[in-house]
């Protein structure tokens, strides 16, 4: 079965089948592939917001109502990276990746950053080809809430506490910074460090940039607010 034939089966009508399929197609498939002119990066850029607006919509009209300090937590819990890599997984949309042979090999299609980052691609192709109401079809399959308590994080969200922690003494944010990078090409270790006025607040490693920043963001709130 193709993702053609996927869609079809929850009666969405693809028009535009290469841009579909360009979702599927990672960086390093690319780099074999000199035929292939592109990967699915810029697709992830505005599928990341469908998601983003797709939640908080959903987010908002929960009843009780939430605060937006809760609104932010649970939007960063249900879109982090291993809670999309859950939903790609769970559709069995990571069997349609095109990765290189060295990929491949190294388990590329069970990593959650390459995972993660095709459903975000995934999402930005169908919107720009049928718009929002196929995404909440397919969001709708994954994410399920009609009340607060039916949500659970994925992870707490360390980014997000230690910017609060952060704002509730001074108005300035913290940075992050890659510092080190470890591993051969296809499967990077990156080691990240959260500054905050130039003072390395704490540390992080991962085989993602997001992974890292949230090891080092937790490293630092837990250090703060021993």
């Amino acid at each position: 079965m193709t993702v053609i034939d996927w869609l079809n089966e929850r009666k969405i009508t693809i028009q535009d089948r290469d841009l579909i399929e360009r979702a599927f197609i990672h960086s390093s498939y690319v780099n074999e592939h000199k035929n292939q002119a592109h990967d699915n990066e810029r697709l992830e850029f505005m599928g990341d917001a469908v998601l983003q607006l797709w939640i908080s919509d959903k987010l908002f009209q929960l009843k009780p109502e939430l605060n937006e300090g809760l609104m932010t937590t649970y939007r960063a819990s249900l879109v982090c990276e291993e809670a999309l890599a859950k939903y790609g997984k769970k559709l069995e949309l990571n069997t349609y990746l095109k990765l290189g042979v060295g990929e491949e090999k190294t388990g590329g299609r069970e990593r959650s950053s390459i995972v993660a980052d095709m459903f975000e691609a995934f999402l930005g192709a169908v919107y720009q080809d049928t718009g929002m109401k196929s995404i909440d079809i397919i969001l709708s399959e994954v994410i399920h809430f009609s009340e607060v308590s039916e949500i659970e994080p994925a992870i707490i969200d360390y980014k997000t506490k230690l910017q609060e922690y952060i704002q509730s003494d001074s108005r300035k944010t913290v940075k992050y910074e890659v510092v080190h990078v470890s591993g051969p090409s296809n499967k990077p270790t990156f080691e990240i460090v959260v500054k905050h006025d130039d003072i390395i607040l704490g540390r992080g490693k991962g085989q993602s940039k997001k992974k890292a920043e949230q090891e080092a963001a937790r490293n630092a709130f837990k250090k703060m607010v021993k």
